[in-house]
């Protein structure tokens, strides 16, 4: 399934994946953020699950901002899979 969620505390407004299961793919993260972030973090998620992205990227910080596109990324994959489990 396609979702398309905001984020919240990063320059990057919004992120798209597609989740089938656990397994996240078509990782796209939209309306702002840094260029070459945004270009390697979705290659390097591609096909990783859900446990396997909050173990790596969930608690990354940027700027002190208590949050970053990576955590966001975790957060959200979470957030959809805990949803769709329902």
């Amino acid at each position: 399934m396609e979702y398309c969620m905001p984020t919240k505390g990063t320059c990057a407004k919004r992120i798209a994946f597609e989740l089938n299961g656990n397994v996240v793919t078509n990782v796209r993260f939209l309306d702002g953020g840094c260029p070459g972030n945004l270009q390697a973090l979705p290659r390097l998620v591609e096909g990783m699950t859900v446990e396997e992205i909050e173990e790596k990227l969930g608690g990354i910080d940027c700027a002190f901002k208590g949050t970053s596109c990576a955590d966001q990324l975790a957060r959200l994959v979470r957030k959809a899979y805990d949803e769709s489990s329902k």
